[in-house]
């Protein structure tokens, strides 16, 4: 259920709030460097390199993280997601899904199209999310977006696991939803960029 509703008590949280949003922008940002690092170092066809059956190039992780980051960033701030019709035919990824409800053998095949305007696809995502936290009031990250309880859908998801008892709260999601999300499928692009002979990021 979607509410609007402060979570915990806001009452004495507002330097709390104000540290963990001063946290939240610092570790986005450096979070951000690695998928831009990504796409400098990766050539398309690394980017779409196929390793086997059902085994996700990092086409799919690239594509999946921030077309689900637009996604969910419209339930965290209301703004509607950037990937219209025209911004899928310029990326042209094979599978015009984010793959979240699909199965690995449907989704194994993923390729991007054009690495150029996924580059500025991904860029528009990242730079609005940071526009956003810079702007955030502090209290906001209290207000509740999906009580108790929760729908098939969210569930089975990481976030519900790190909800409280009110349910879901902005807080939740930019960490759940954005952040984490984003540390998990680079990952996935770390571990397949060595097999095709590249290395990570950070030590």
């Amino acid at each position: 259920m979607l509410t609007g509703t402060p979570g915990r008590g806001t009452r004495g949280n507002t330097m709390s709030n104000e540290l963990i949003l001063d946290s939240l922008r610092r570790r986005f940002r450096a979070l951000f460097s690695l998928y831009e690092e990504c796409m400098e170092t990766t050539t398309l066809d690394q980017i779409n390199h196929h390793l086997g059956e059902n085994v996700m190039p990092i086409a799919f992780s690239l594509f999946h993280y921030v077309n689900m980051h637009d996604a969910s960033f419209m339930m965290l701030s209301g703004q509607m997601f950037i990937a219209n019709d025209e911004w899928m035919q310029r990326i042209a990824p094979s599978i015009p899904d984010h793959g979240k409800h699909k199965t690995p053998d449907e989704m194994h095949l993923q390729q991007i199209g054009n690495k150029e305007a996924f580059t500025e696809y991904m860029n528009l995502v990242f730079g609005r999310t940071e526009a956003w936290l810079r702007d955030l009031d502090p209290k906001e990250l209290d207000r509740v977006l999906l009580t108790r309880p929760f729908g098939p859908q969210v569930a089975n998801t990481y976030s519900a696991r790190v909800a409280g008892e009110a349910g879901l709260t902005v807080l939740d999601g930019v960490e759940c939803w954005l952040y984490q999300h984003g540390l998990r499928h680079m990952g996935e692009i770390e571990h397949a960029r060595a097999f095709v002979g590249l290395t990570g990021f950070t030590s």
